[in-house]
């Protein structure tokens, strides 16, 4: 079995654990995993070795015989006994990481952040709590979009349990310009936060071509969500992080693309502190300009930049590209000819 089936029941036994107040024997443990995984098998030697596995990790988990047998179930160290501590500086870094994540709101992960944060709240003395309210008043984030995902709550949780138990998705997905929504089938394989956006990669069903199936649908455009009883095996070449490393965005799959860009001396600073990617190339001229190279999977990531940065920037390779963005200028300029 992959190392992260392992690590999702593994997860999901601890929850079943944390409430339970008197404990699960081993084939109510079992029956509780392929109820709430879905699975279609289990042995309970797969669960012994799971529970095995969280005590060797130094987790507080005991078995204790009762009348109705031996059962497992949390220590007093993991019911909390362990007072969480928290310095100032650390409780204000926690504060702007959560206002960062605010779009997550309406999400299994937004749970979990609040959880955390409530538990932290409990536990800080009185006097350590009004020290960091006061510095927390000089600190302001900004930069993130006033939106939350409350909305699409019903449809995130289908899809996170999708993902898990390895269930294809039955989804109504309304791409930007179509009348409707268009009925898709998908094989969901992760989650990307990018710029306070949540994004499912995830194998189209229609697509018969294996490098071309592997896309990103945006969550904003579900509109509903199913999980089928049709099941599909996660390539075992696939690694999220390794399908999402070249990419400057969201955007990747395919073979990237090297881009130059020649960029002003005016705006050249602006390039330099905020870097489009952190494997990017900038070469100094002696005019201040610099020209620019960086690898990305889609001219999405590259173009809009470019634009934004109006006669401060030229696009210089690779080809394709470059007459892309000649067309859009082309178009625009007939739009603004009035």
């Amino acid at each position: 079995m992959a190392r992260n089936e392992q690590l999702i029941r593994q997860h999901k036994l601890l929850q079943i654990l944390e409430r339970s107040r008197f404990g699960r024997t081993l084939n109510e443990i079992r029956g509780d995993l392929v109820d709430e995984l879905g699975l279609t098998s289990l042995h309970t030697r797969s669960v012994r070795r799971d529970l095995e596995a969280l005590q060797t990790a130094g987790i507080d988990v005991d078995s204790h015989d009762t009348g109705r047998g031996k059962v497992w179930k949390l220590g007093p160290t993991f019911r909390g006994t362990q007072r969480i501590t928290a310095s100032v500086t650390e409780l204000l870094a926690l504060s702007l990481g959560r206002d960062l994540l605010y779009p997550l709101s309406g999400t299994p992960f937004w749970i979990g952040i609040e959880s955390f944060w409530s538990k932290i709240r409990e536990s800080m003395p009185e006097a350590v709590w009004q020290h960091y309210e006061k510095l927390r008043q000089i600190l302001y984030v900004r930069g993130t979009p006033a939106k939350t995902y409350r909305k699409q709550e019903g449809v995130i949780k289908t899809i996170n349990r999708a993902i898990q138990q390895h269930r294809v998705v039955r989804a109504e997905y309304q791409r930007p310009g179509e009348p409707g929504p268009r009925q898709r089938k998908i094989e969901p394989y992760g989650v990307v936060v990018h710029q306070s956006s949540l994004y499912i990669v995830a194998a189209a069903c229609e697509i018969d071509d294996r490098p071309e199936r592997v896309r990103q649908f945006k969550l904003d455009r579900f509109r509903k969500a199913e999980a089928l009883d049709e099941y599909f095996k996660l390539p075992g070449d696939f690694d999220l992080h390794q399908y999402l490393g070249e990419s400057i965005g969201v955007f990747s799959g395919g073979k990237p693309k090297n881009f130059r860009i020649r960029i002003s001396g005016y705006a050249a600073t602006w390039v330099q502190e905020d870097p489009w990617h952190p494997e990017q190339e900038v070469e100094v001229h002696q005019d201040g300009s610099v020209t620019l190279k960086v690898r990305a999977a889609h001219d999405l990531e590259i173009l809009p930049r470019v634009l934004a940065l109006g006669p401060e920037a030229e696009l210089l390779a690779p080809k394709s590209s470059r007459e892309s963005i000649i067309r859009t200028i082309a178009e625009l300029s007939r739009k603004y000819q009035d």
